[in-house]
C-alpha cells in the first residue's frame, strides 16, 4: 500500500506517541480519546500499539456536534446527572491503570452560543464523575499523553483566510512541526529536547528558590514555594517505572507553588479555550494565595464558572516557566489550544497541583497536600501570562535574588 505524505506523516506521529508519548510496554491497556473525524491517526497509534505489546487498546470517541445539540436542548438537572454505568467506568479505567491519550482536534470555539451555565454544570459534573481518573493522573499512577490533530473548523480559526482543507493542511504542517515529527528521527530529537529541558529543571532544583517574582505589564506577582518543591520537565516515570512525556509538543519546565504565598497581580497574555468557549484579556489579584478579584475582557462569565467550581479554583496548582524564544512562539501563530500556547508562554494553573511536583506528594493523602501548600481541585486550567517584557526572580530564603528570565527568556 503506498501512503500520501500526510498518512506517512501520521505514521510517524503515532509512533512518537506510543514509543514516547506513553511509552508502550508490554502487556499495557491503553484508552484513546479522540473526535470522530480522527479515525485515521487512531488507527495508525492502535496499531503501533499492538506491535509495542499492548494487551488491548479501547477508543472512546466523541463528536463535537452531539455535545453541543445535548448541551442546547436538555435541561441543566439533565445535565447535572451522571449515568452510574459511566461513574463506573472512569472507576474501572483508573483502577485497572490504563493509560491515557487525548487527541485534541475539536473547534475551541464550538460551544460559543450555549449559556456558561449550561456549560459551568456540564463540565463540574463530568469532572466529578472522572475524579478517579484524574487522581491517577495528577499522581503519574500511569502513563498519560495530550497531542492535537488537525481539523476543520479549528484550523480555520488559526488561519482565518484559509478555508476547508488548505487550512487543515497548514495546520498539520505546523503539528509536525512543533512535534518534530518533520525531523529525519523524530525519536532521537525528542531525547534530545528532553535532555536539554532536564537541565533547566535541575538548574532549579538545585537552586531550591523560597519564591519567585514575576514582573511584566499588568503583572506583579510573588509567588512562594513549598518545602520539598520539584520542578519537573518532558519526561515524567509513571508507578510502573516507565519513562512518559505527557505533552506532546512541550518546551516547559514547572512546579507547583505554595497555595498559601501567592500574592499581587497578574494578566494573560494570549487566549483560552475552555470547554468550547474562549476567554481573552484574564486579570487577577491574589491575597495570601486567593483570587480575590478576577475578571477577563472577553469570556467573563466563563471565567467566574471556572473560579467558582470549588475552593482550589482560587489559587494556583502550577506556575510553568517557557522562554520567549522558543519555536512556538516563534512561529507568530496563536493556535486557541492551550496545548500549543501554554508552550509559547510561561503559564499558570488555576486549580489542582501535580502530587509528584513535591518530595513524598504522591504518597500523601487530601489533607497532607493542603498541609504542605498543595492546591487540591476538580479542576486544572493552565492559562498563558508570557511576554517579551516578563522578567523573572528566584529569591533564596536568605534573600539571595537570581534573575531566572530577562525579557522572556532564560537569564
Amino acid at each position: 500500500m503506498i501512503l500520501s505524505e500526510l498518512e506517512q506523516n501520521l505514521l510517524k506521529y503515532a509512533k512518537l506517541i506510543t514509543e514516547v508519548g506513553i511509552n508502550v510496554q508490554p502487556g499495557q491497556k491503553v484508552i484513546i480519546y479522540a473526535s470522530v473525524t480522527q479515525k485515521k491517526l487512531v488507527d495508525f497509534i492502535t496499531s503501533n500499539a499492538y506491535q509495542l505489546g499492548a494487551e488491548e487498546v479501547l477508543i472512546e470517541w466523541h463528536d463535537i456536534e452531539a455535545t453541543k445539540q445535548l448541551l442546547l436542548n436538555a435541561s441543566v438537572d439533565t445535565l447535572k446527572r451522571i449515568p452510574q454505568y459511566i461513574s463506573d467506568k472512569w472507576r474501572t479505567i483508573a483502577d485497572e491503570r490504563v493509560s491515557r491519550i487525548s487527541i485534541i482536534s475539536d473547534d475551541p470555539n464550538a460551544l460559543v452560543d450555549i449559556p456558561a451555565e449550561k456549560i459551568s454544570v456540564y463540565q463540574n459534573a463530568r469532572t466529578l464523575s472522572q475524579r478517579p481518573i484524574m487522581e491517577v493522573t495528577t499522581n503519574n499512577d500511569i502513563s498519560w499523553l495530550v497531542v492535537a490533530a488537525a481539523d476543520v473548523e479549528w484550523a480555520e480559526l488559526v488561519y482565518p483566510n484559509l478555508k476547508g482543507m488548505e487550512a487543515v493542511n497548514c495546520l498539520w504542517r505546523e503539528i509536525f512541526k512543533t512535534t518534530l515529527v518533520d525531523r529525519p528521527d523524530p525519536i532521537i530529537a525528542w531525547k534530545e529536547k528532553v535532555k536539554d529541558l532536564s537541565l533547566h529543571a535541575k538548574w532549579l532544583n538545585d537552586q531550591n528558590f523560597d519564591h519567585l517574582k514575576y514582573t511584566a505589564p499588568g503583572t506583579d506577582l510573588t509567588v512562594g514555594l513549598p518545602e520539598g518543591h520539584i520542578w519537573e520537565a518532558a519526561d515524567s516515570t509513571d508507578a510502573q517505572g516507565n519513562v512518559f512525556v505527557a505533552n506532546i509538543p512541550t518546551e516547559e519546565v514547572f512546579t507547583a507553588p505554595d497555595n498559601r504565598r501567592i500574592d499581587g497581580t497578574l494578566s494573560s497574555t494570549k487566549p483560552l479555550s475552555y470547554s468550547g468557549k474562549i476567554i481573552e484579556g484574564i486579570h487577577l489579584t491574589f491575597r495570601n494565595g486567593r483570587v480575590v478579584e478576577g475578571i477577563a475582557d472577553q469570556g467573563n462569565e466563563t471565567l467566574q464558572h471556572i473560579l467558582d467550581t470549588d475552593d482550589g479554583t482560587r489559587s494556583l496548582g502550577e506556575i510553568s516557566l517557557v522562554p520567549d524564544d522558543s519555536p512556538i512562539s516563534n512561529s507568530n501563530i496563536t493556535f486557541f489550544s492551550t496545548l500549543f500556547d501554554e508552550n509559547a508562554s510561561d503559564h499558570v494553573a488555576l486549580g489542582e497541583a501535580y502530587p509528584f511536583t513535591i518530595k513524598g506528594g504522591t504518597n500523601w493523602n487530601v489533607d497532607e497536600l493542603r498541609k504542605h501548600g498543595m492546591n487540591v481541585s476538580r479542576n486544572h486550567v493552565d492559562f498563558m501570562i508570557g511576554s517579551k517584557q516578563m522578567n523573572i526572580d528566584g529569591i533564596k530564603k536568605d534573600g539571595t535574588v537570581v534573575p531566572i528570565f530577562r525579557d522572556g527568556n532564560w537569564a
